[in-house]
């Protein structure tokens, strides 16, 4: 969004022909215009994603249908069955015909442009997810399972992934309160709906804007934000504003406690607990990290106080930098407050590098960039991405690109669907669906896996390719690395197919494509001016890398500070005080500047739904990227041995491995929370451009 509006005042230097420069058809397919179907009256007709019941939003009625039928079959089929491998792989086969529905809903009732299509996903979605509180209150499907686990004899029998997914299954079970009695069986469900609701409300409170009325606000401020008659709306924390008193106002009523959130909160976190002990764990915390890198709290909490020990001294250098340029630009009001760190930093990285995303663009057309992972791909995977013509009604806008993933040996490995351009009423999140997971069949062939990557980019025009800034490139990279995730986890079960893995090792393949993004010997490879064909200048590139250090201690203190919060939320219950108050003793302890009185910043908190007692696995996924980027690719980013063993240790398994383990086979160590947070705080003083400069 930041380039598409820099650029509108760019005017005529970004203009003007673009260069006859050779594009791969990769490349060319994302640096043009789509010029619209040609009229085909023989041409074959699909529907979403090829499905052919999904021509019309009708279609969702019969999928789901269909699905349920299935799935009543395979109910009956494993209960009646005796104990044994085929236990395990009919209960996923259960699961994939619920997930070919639930999972391409999820995607459609949120991106299709059409109301009707994203009313009837949203019909499927509750339909299915009916079905599931089903399954996981049937008694005896869970013992059909339990009687595989049971005996010792045939689970010895099992290879460790079957056994693995077992495990999964079973936990699903008993974190529904399967095993329990059924008066507390039937607790555990209300309790299951509660939470769902609740985190429903308190994710759309966090976005909710604050109201005050116009005459509280100085008049000259005003225009800054949205006026409705004699109120003033604040729907963020305006970090970009220069102003000082722009940014203390948005600070303090966009925070501003609101007595609902925060009962609903309060109400949200009880209840997991309550749950959580129902179920037979001590807290919530210890039930959400079972199966993680982690394990448990008291892990998680060592790690977060270790790296904060080890952030302290620099942070507080980062805060008298910053505190330095405000004092040299504002010195009325010298005093380093919450709403100060992003809009000073920003201005110290742009004076101090000369860093300013608009003069990046012209190298990072959105062709360019996919042409660089392309090529990144084939050089570490030998794997190639391949432009397919979309069938009439496969996708959902006319500027979706379909893309084959090919492997130079083993053929076709699964698609994905780049869902890349802004349209009205699309999301404002660039992230990764899982719309079919991959699994061994029973016929012996493999389900190819099927992804969207969605972003939103600016369209491209006649005269203007889709420029990207440097956080926009780096994002696609991010993104495209779970996609390969997606589509390189060969596992049998499609439960734990790519993607379905802890969430602190889930982020490990995007964030480590971070790392490859920033690296001027991958960057130089496609990074080119869209009319002149000039490569970016390595000093370009260093320049970028360098900024981004600054106050980076700070901002992953931050971080720290965040995860510790929720680790502290989803800890002991009762709570020792009100969220309020924890949130201002975690925040002097684990941050350093002040809480601001009347503020409630877990209100606008919204990782606390889906990442509840799991915000710190960003940290940790960084840290398991940075010692694989170090380990196996720093000194050559195309290293073909490194990205096969890459592939072989982490990627293959999705979550059908222990993911410590993934890790242990791709380091050669099982690495320590000492190694975890020495990774993190390297970072911080890497200089790429120093390494680069002495080894050649």
């Amino acid at each position: 969004m930041l380039c598409a509006r820099r650029l509108g005042g760019l005017g005529a230097g970004l203009r003007g022909r673009w260069v006859s420069t050779s594009w791969s058809p990769v490349g060319a397919a994302f640096n043009v215009q789509p010029q619209g179907r040609r009229l085909d009256l023989f041409g074959e007709r699909r529907g979403l994603f090829g499905v052919p019941e999904l021509s019309a939003p009708e279609g969702f009625r019969v999928a789901q249908e269909k699905a349920l039928r299935k799935t009543e079959q395979l109910v009956r089929r494993v209960c009646s069955a005796p104990p044994g491998p085929q236990t395990v792989l009919i209960f996923d086969e259960l699961s994939d015909s619920l997930c070919r529905v639930a999972d391409l809903a999820d995607f459609v009732k949120i991106a299709h442009p059409e109301a009707a299509f994203r009313e009837a996903a949203e019909e499927a979605c509750r339909s299915i997810g009916a079905m599931v509180e089903t399954l996981n209150t049937n008694v005896e499907l869970y013992q059909s399972l339990q009687k595989l686990l049971a005996d010792k004899k045939l689970v010895d029998s099992l290879d460790p992934e079957t056994r693995r997914v077992a495990e999964l299954f079973m936990f699903d079970f008993e974190i529904s309160g399967i095993h329990l009695d059924r008066e507390k069986r039937k607790r555990a469900v209300d309790l299951n709906v509660k939470i769902l609701d609740l985190s429903s409300a308190f994710l759309m409170g966090t976005h909710f804007p604050s109201k005050i009325e116009k005459h509280l606000l100085p008049e000259h401020i005003r225009h800054h934000f949205e006026q409705a008659g004699d109120h003033v709306l604040v729907d963020g924390l305006r970090t970009e504003v220069p102003d000082d008193l722009v940014r203390e106002a948005a600070y303090k009523i966009f925070l501003y406690p609101n007595a609902g959130q925060l009962k609903c909160l309060e109400e949200l976190l009880s209840n997991r607990d309550l749950l959580a002990k129902l179920v037979g764990y001590s807290t919530y915390s210890h039930r959400a990290l079972q199966g993680t890198m982690a394990k448990n709290p008291e892990t998680v909490m060592q790690f977060l106080e270790k790296l904060s020990d080890k952030l302290s001294e620099r942070t507080m250098k980062d805060f008298e930098m910053i505190r330095g340029m405000k004092m040299k630009l504002n010195p009325q009001n010298s005093e380093l407050m919450p709403w100060d760190p992003p809009y000073y930093s920003g201005v110290i990285r742009a004076e101090r590098y000369d860093s300013e995303p608009s003069s990046y663009c012209p190298f990072f057309s959105l062709g360019a960039c996919m042409e660089g992972l392309n090529t990144l791909f084939n050089r570490l995977l030998g794997i190639s991405l391949c432009v397919e013509q979309p069938a009439e009604g496969e996708v959902w806008s006319e500027d979706v690109r379909k893309l084959a993933v090919v492997h130079e040996s083993e053929g076709l490995l699964g698609h994905i669907y780049c869902d890349f351009f802004q349209r009205a009423d699309k999301p404002h999140q660039d992230c990764h669906f899982t719309i079919r997971g991959g699994r061994l069949k029973e016929d012996g062939g493999y389900q190819l896996p099927v992804v969207v990557l969605m972003l939103n980019l600016p369209h491209s025009s006649k005269t203007l390719p889709t420029l990207l800034t440097p956080g926009m490139m780096e994002n696609l990279f991010h993104e495209m690395g779970h996609a390969m995730h997606s589509m390189l986890g060969r596992t049998r079960y499609q439960h734990v197919t790519g993607t379905r893995c802890p969430t602190d090792f889930a982020e490990v393949p995007s964030i480590l494509m971070e790392y490859f993004a920033n690296d001027y010997r991958v960057v130089h490879q496609f990074a080119r001016h869209y009319q002149t064909g000039q490569s970016l200048p390595r000093n370009m590139v260093s320049r970028l890398c360098e900024s981004k250090k600054v106050c980076a201690a700070a901002d992953m203190q931050l971080q720290v500070f965040y995860a510790a919060l929720d680790q502290i939320y989803h800890g002991k219950h009762p709570l020792r005080s009100s969220t309020t108050d924890i949130l201002r003793d975690t925040q002097e302890k684990f941050y350093g500047l002040p809480y601001v009185p009347n503020t409630a910043w877990q209100l606008r908190f919204s990782h606390l739904v889906g990442y509840g007692a799991k915000y710190y696995s960003y940290l940790v996924s960084r840290a398991v990227a940075s010692m694989v980027w170090r380990e196996c690719f720093l000194r050559d980013p195309f290293n073909r041995a490194a990205g096969e063993r890459y592939r072989r240790e982490m990627l293959a398994h999705g979550g059908g491995k222990e993911p410590l383990l993934m890790v242990q086979g791709m380091l050669q160590k099982c690495p320590s929370i000492d190694d975890f947070v020495n990774a993190l705080v390297a970072d911080l003083d890497m200089d790429l451009e120093t390494f680069l400069t002495d080894s050649k």
